[in-house]
């Protein structure tokens, strides 16, 4: 009898790691466990009043492993430890970190170990907002664009910008730093057991995307680049890597260290890592020129194209142009918003402040208090949607800005901050939130124009992620502001599933991730069609949108340098 086959495919969030066992002839989802980071979970090595955002080594470790056990356990029953065939991850990006020469990131090295400095840096951490300002204006100054596949400017959210940051504020780590490692080229390197930096697999997404490798100038920029911006930068290069690697190759065999922690055989074939936008939006069955929006606390915004019909053109102001980044062969193009999610929660927070003061009032006893705020809480986003929808147009007069965590697309801006205008006494709550809502579509627009304007024509929109999954209202708005339909992933795990299909390649049970996806994609749950009478008004608050904002930037540029 033919033994049924698995993968897991594993995600890495902001918040979490989530492992999903996947039966790589059908693509069914046998299993999924989630783990949240501990350290996260209670702010440690975070301030974000200086936007650093760190995350300890640890975390993912423990929820590498308590997830992978976890998902195996759920299924000890079909005995399917056995024949787990491959393992692909995905992780957030850029997020680096440092390690030394045995590839061990410095936060798991005596002396380290509550370094925020030592730790990965996530991907919204802004504490290098002046270094990716250097790395824009040397690059400008050179005959060569060693820019132009990111789009022509270079953001605080990526690598060497990040790099360059540790190295300028910490003597010590900087003397311990041999070489500076993406999460997604650092988990599959963890799992194969590896002893020395110089033999880690990079994958092409992450060099491509964030590190400045290129085909156009076979690789990384030279070292007289990188001396250029910072002689602390000189030699740096040698350490990291030549060679890119697309998803579908294998990082190697799973570890005898691993296998036994995991309960796994010995040929688990350990898949080439990526970043989780580009793993989803092959999860959601992206198609060449339709936009998959991954819909979470930021959005990632992927669109694959036939390289020849892009040529030498590159878009400017995106995050990116790579070949093979999301599927091998195909040109993979990134955009993005810093913030999405994130908007919706930040108001949440911001009206919700009286509920967090309830743990000193005497009037109610702690119990109630903590069921109080969790009632309210857990609802207050939906029932503010519904009064939104509700609004008439005549009450449309709020605009804002979604630039709460800066811009990354068009024309990556990390410096810039939300702005809202309109205001009156009749503004209230669920109008204060339309606005806001109606910011972040609008956002998403100016991502589709500028593909548009740049000769790369949007044909449809894939949505993915939890805010794709859980808002009908944003869903319907964003569908209404696009004027095109948007098709909504039915995975409830799009991410993890896209690794999951990585790994089939890479284990060689399929031939191509086109075929991997053809027998293991879950299809579209549900689609959102454009009201055409909404369009006038969207239209016309759009243009309000985009003169807000270029005031809203012009007022932040000249307090800059007043």
């Amino acid at each position: 009898m033919k033994k049924t086959k698995y993968v897991i495919g594993i995600d890495y969030g902001s918040d979490s790691v989530r492992s999903i066992i996947v039966n790589a002839a059908t693509g069914e989802e046998i299993s999924t466990a989630i783990h949240y980071y501990k350290r996260w979970q209670q702010g440690l090595f975070c301030n974000s009043s200086s936007n650093q955002f760190r995350q300890h080594p640890l975390d993912y470790v423990d929820g590498l492993e308590n997830t992978i056990k976890a998902c195996l356990a759920k299924v000890a029953h079909l005995d399917v430890a056995k024949n787990i065939r491959g393992i692909s991850i995905d992780t957030t990006g850029s997020t680096p970190v440092a390690v030394d020469r045995s590839g061990t990131p410095l936060a798991l090295t005596e002396g380290f170990q509550d370094n925020p400095n030592a730790m990965f840096i996530l991907w919204k951490d802004h504490t290098s907002i002046r270094e990716a300002a250097e790395i824009n204006a040397y690059a400008k100054t050179l005959e060569i664009d060693y820019l132009k596949d990111v789009g022509g400017i270079y953001s605080s959210e990526w690598f060497w910008a990040k790099l360059l940051h540790i190295l300028r504020i910490d003597d010590k780590v900087r003397a311990a730093c041999f070489s500076w490692v993406e999460h997604c080229d650092w988990i599959p390197f963890l799992l194969t057991g590896g002893t020395d930096a110089t033999k880690i697999k990079r994958s092409r997404c992450a060099a491509g995307h964030k590190a400045l490798w290129s085909e156009a100038f076979g690789g990384l920029p030279p070292d007289d680049f990188f001396n250029g911006i910072d002689p602390l930068l000189r030699g740096f290069r040698q350490n990291l890597f030549e060679d890119t690697y697309t998803s579908d190759k294998a990082a190697g065999l799973i570890s005898p260290e691993w296998a036994d922690r995991l309960g796994l055989p010995t040929d688990v074939v350990i898949g080439i890592g990526a970043f989780d936008a580009h793993m989803g939006a092959v999860g959601g069955q992206i198609e060449p020129y339709h936009l998959c929006k991954i819909m979470g606390t930021s959005t990632c915004d992927i669109l694959i194209a036939p390289t020849e019909d892009i040529g030498n053109r590159t878009i400017k102001g995106i995050c990116g142009q790579v070949n093979g980044s999301v599927v091998p062969g195909m040109l993979g193009l990134e955009a993005g918003q810093s913030a999405f999610g994130d908007v919706y929660a930040w108001f949440k927070t911001l009206i919700s402040w009286p509920l967090q003061q309830l743990d000193n009032t005497k009037l109610i006893d702690m119990e109630t208090a903590t069921a109080l705020k969790q009632e309210i809480e857990s609802n207050i986003i939906h029932d503010l949607s519904v009064k939104a929808s509700q609004l008439t147009e005549q009450e449309s007069i709020e605009i804002a800005i979604d630039w709460l965590n800066g811009r990354r697309t068009p024309d990556a801006n990390q410096e810039l901050k939300a702005s809202l205008t309109g205001l009156s006494l009749a503004s209230d709550a669920p109008r204060i939130f339309r606005a806001l809502a109606e910011a972040t579509c609008f956002g998403a627009k100016s991502i589709v124009e500028r593909f548009d304007n740049q000769g790369v024509k949007v044909k449809g929109i894939i949505g993915i992620g939890g805010v794709a999954k859980k808002s009908p209202y944003i869903m319907q708005m964003m569908a209404d502001v696009l004027e095109m339909p948007i098709r909504i992933q039915r995975s409830e795990q799009t991410c993890a599933l896209g690794a999951a299909m990585f790994a089939a390649v890479a284990a060689d049970l399929y031939p191509t991730i086109e075929k991997a996806v053809e027998t293991m994609g879950t299809g579209f749950e549900k689609v959102y069609i454009p009201n055409p009478n909404r369009q006038e008004l969207y239209r016309k608050n759009y243009m309000k949108y985009k003169t807000l904002g270029q005031f809203t930037e012009h007022s932040m540029k000249a307090n800059l340098y007043e």
